[in-house]
C-alpha cells in the first residue's frame, strides 16, 4: 500500500505532528527523511525497513558509506546524501556543547570520542588536538583500519595538529574486539609518534585505546 493509500493517521508525517517525533519508530523516521517515493509496489516504509536490515540495526547506519547506501534498490543518489548528512548532522549535535572544554584524563578522551566508535568493525584512528592550556581545539581521523606502522604515519598526525596549531596531541584508537589491551604494533606506534612529536615540537600526551564500554590509557599502564 502506497503511503498516500493509508489512513491519515498511520502517515509518518501525520503521526510526527499528531504524537511527536519520540512516538515514531525507525523506521517511521527513517522515511521521513526519504519523502513519500518508494518502488513499484512497495511504499517507503518498507524501503526504510530494508535500510535497518541491510545496516544492521539503527546505531550502525553510523558506518554505512555513500556507496553502500546506493546499492540499497531504492536509494538513489539524493537519499543516500541526505541520509549521511543527517546522520553527521545528529553526532555533531551529540558531540557540540558537551564535550568538556578542557581534556584532563582518558575519561575525558573517551566522552568526546565513544559515540565515534561505537558499533565500529573497523579500528579507528584519531588525533585528539590540544591548545597550551589542553583545551580541545579538534579531532582528526587519521586512519581506519588494521593498526600498524605504515598506516598510522607521524606525517598525518602531526599534519592535523600544525594545521590547528595545536601545542600537543592525545592519539586514541579502537579495539573492535572490545578487548583494549594494547598489541606490540599498539606500543611501537605510540612510540614512533613520540619521538616524532618530540623532533616537531609537539607532544604526544598520551595513546588511549577503547575496548567495550572502557578505555585504556597507555600513559597510565607506562607503556609510552
Amino acid at each position: 500500500m502506497a503511503i498516500q493509500d493509508l489512513p491519515r493517521a498511520e502517515r509518518p508525517r501525520e503521526r510526527l505532528l499528531l504524537r511527536g517525533a519520540h512516538q515514531l519508530s525507525n523506521s517511521e523516521l527513517l522515511a521521513i527523511l526519504m519523502a513519500t517515493s518508494g518502488l513499484k509496489g512497495e511504499n517507503v516504509l518498507d524501503l526504510a525497513q530494508r535500510v535497518l536490515i541491510k545496516a544492521g540495526d539503527v546505531g550502525k547506519l553510523i558506518h554505512m558509506s555513500y556507496s553502500e547506501l546506493c546499492e540499497i534498490k531504492g536509494i538513489g543518489p539524493a537519499k543516500a546524501v541526505l541520509i549521511l548528512a543527517v546522520i553527521e548532522l545528529s553526532r555533531r549535535m551529540h558531540l557540540t556543547g558537551s564535550e568538556p572544554v578542557m581534556i584532563k584524563s582518558p575519561r575525558d578522551v573517551q566522552y568526546i570520542l565513544a559515540e565515534r566508535f561505537r558499533y565500529e568493525e573497523r579500528e579507528r584512528f584519531y588525533a585528539v588536538l590540544l591548545n597550551t592550556k589542553n583545551r580541545l581545539l579538534g579531532l582528526e581521523e587519521v586512519s581506519v583500519g588494521s593498526l600498524n606502522s605504515s598506516i598510522v604515519h607521524p606525517r598525518e598526525v602531526f599534519r592535523a595538529a600544525i594545521r590547528h596549531s595545536a601545542a600537543s596531541v592525545i592519539v586514541a584508537h579502537n579495539h573492535p574486539s572490545g578487548d583494549p589491551t594494547p598489541s606490540r604494533e599498539d606500543i611501537e606506534v605510540t612510540r614512533r609518534l613520540m619521538e616524532a612529536g618530540r623532533i616537531v615540537g609537539i607532544e604526544v600526551l598520551d595513546h588511549v585505546i577503547f575496548g567495550h564500554e572502557v578505555v585504556l590509557s597507555l600513559k597510565e599502564k607506562g607503556l609510552t
